[in-house]
């Protein structure tokens, strides 16, 4: 974690939206190729697949293997396509990567406990009233969204008590309205959900990272100021960003 005196920032980079479909793996050698020598770790925030199709996830999977880095993912709406997610989930876990699913893992970087944890998240919406989902009755209609949100945050929690330095919060959705500015308001409401970014500023993290919002802005922050990187691919505009994190925060961001 440290160097004498000297705080030694961990390298996060990040992307999502890959939407791998067959015949990409030249292409994802060339843009991931320097990767090792630029970054600690790589998170993945969902639509890894195109169309959810496990030739895709192979494809990626292979690419992937060759990196010497730690990986860490979270499905997207796409990798549901053919209901095929969990060969997904396996062949991606085949190559090491490790694949949240409203759990956390710790990674280990350099002395500094990288704590990350995931979930795909959910549509619905911004400008919500927190008490409406904190009264969602069993059986009542956003029960699902409601169970994958606990489950996000208990993890998310959890992370503090296991020791991590740093703790990342992945999804695919978007937890806040700040980084789809750019998207029609027309569909906001299907690219992610505040509850999310209640579930993160409740639990506390040090930087959130989403996909999805193909035509959003890189950076924003929840309500509790919690930084927040919308890390999809065409968004970027590059194939992966960068950002150095330290237990006090963000400390920089490349590219």
């Amino acid at each position: 974690m440290t160097n004498g005196d000297e705080v030694v920032a961990v390298r996060v980079a990040a992307v999502g939206d890959l939407h791998v479909r067959t015949r990409m793996r030249d292409r994802l050698r060339s843009d991931l190729a320097q990767l090792p020598e630029q970054a600690d770790l790589l998170l993945l925030a969902g639509d890894l697949t195109n169309a959810g199709l496990p030739s895709q996830a192979d494809e990626l999977a292979d690419v992937l293997s060759c990196l010497e880095l730690p990986i860490v993912a979270v499905l997207g709406n796409h990798d549901y396509d053919e209901t095929a997610e969990s060969q997904i989930r396996t062949l991606l876990s085949g190559v090491g990567v490790t694949v949240l699913d409203g759990t956390s893992t710790i990674v280990d970087i350099r002395g500094t406990g990288v704590g990350i944890a995931g979930t795909v998240g959910f549509d619905g919406g911004f400008g919500l009233d927190h008490r409406l989902w904190e009264a969602v009755s069993e059986g009542g209609p956003h029960r699902r969204e409601h169970d994958e949100a606990g489950r996000f945050g208990r993890a998310l929690t959890e992370l503090a008590s296991r020791g991590a330095d740093i703790r990342i919060a992945l999804t695919h959705f978007s937890p806040v309205l700040d980084t789809l500015a750019g998207e029609d308001d027309a569909i906001k409401a299907c690219l992610g959900n505040e509850l999310l970014g209640f579930v993160i500023d409740d639990a506390g993290a040090d930087l959130a990272v989403h996909g999805h919002a193909h035509s959003g802005t890189e950076c924003g922050r929840t309500r509790g100021g919690i930084p927040v990187r919308n890390v999809a691919r065409p968004v970027l505009g590059r194939p992966y960003a960068v950002y150095a994190l330290t237990p006090a925060g963000v400390a920089g961001a490349g590219s």
